[in-house]
């Protein structure tokens, strides 16, 4: 049985099997070696995610993936009294829920590789110009996230991670490193370009790279063509599968 990555998150992580996405580049990275599954939920915070723990992640070692990526905060760091306030969740709690979900993974694996990361930077004229196009007059006059907002949020991811002893990934940082980087990454102020995916991927394989969980060095789960004799097929798959 092949072993399995398991990315769980908001939004970014459910369309991160779109074309350009970074959760189909992970699965490409990892063809043949492990299956990469997707739990992304649009819109969800830290808070609703944690209803979702013993139905994503049954207490069941036999079935836990080997590694998995937690990805939220975007929405828990949207403004209370802004359009988007019901996804709100204040930072102290956004990180002891980060907290309880690491410690669920822990309690059904403990060598799971866990990787926290942080919610990307937020261009908020970005998401200014995408509500003015979705909703014309009518938009909101004041950005429903903030980028320093959004920096409260990945201190506290990076912070915990720290706490906790798993790896993490400041997505929020390492974004900014690149001139331009609103347009270059963010599609709509907070969703991520074919180019800001790239970014998550590079950033995900390094990590399970230094870990351990290197896709070079894992075997294939059946044998590679070049390996079957056509006179003799059935060596190939005694010496893989026996």
């Amino acid at each position: 049985m092949r072993p399995q990555i398991l990315l769980f998150g908001d939004s970014i992580t459910e369309q991160s099997f779109r074309s350009g996405g970074w959760g189909a580049a992970l699965a490409d990275t990892y063809s043949r070696k492990a299956d990469v599954i997707v739990r992304g939920y649009s819109g969800y915070n830290t808070r609703w995610a944690l209803f979702l723990l013993h139905d994503i992640f049954a207490m069941d070692n036999r079935s836990a993936p080997v590694a998995t990526t937690i990805f939220f905060g975007a929405n828990d760091a949207a403004l209370p009294g802004r359009n988007s306030e019901r996804q709100y969740v204040p930072v102290e709690e956004y990180r002891d829920n980060l907290r309880k979900i690491v410690q669920h993974l822990q309690a059904i694996s403990p060598t799971m590789i866990i990787t926290l990361i942080t919610p990307p930077p937020i261009d908020e004229k970005g998401r200014m110009e995408f509500a003015r196009s979705l909703y014309g007059e009518n938009a909101m006059k004041l950005p429903e996230r903030t980028n320093e907002a959004a920096g409260v949020y990945a201190k506290q991811c990076i912070e915990l991670a720290k706490d906790m002893g798993i790896n993490s990934i400041d997505l929020w940082s390492k974004m900014q490193e690149t001139d331009g980087w609103q347009k270059t990454f963010l599609s709509d102020g907070l969703h991520l370009t074919p180019e800001g995916n790239a970014v998550v991927h590079k950033e995900v394989v390094r990590v399970f790279s230094e870990a351990g969980l290197s896709a070079e060095d894992m075997p294939y789960d059946f044998p590679h063509h070049s390996k079957i004799d056509g006179k003799n097929p059935e060596k190939a798959f005694r010496v893989q599968c026996s």
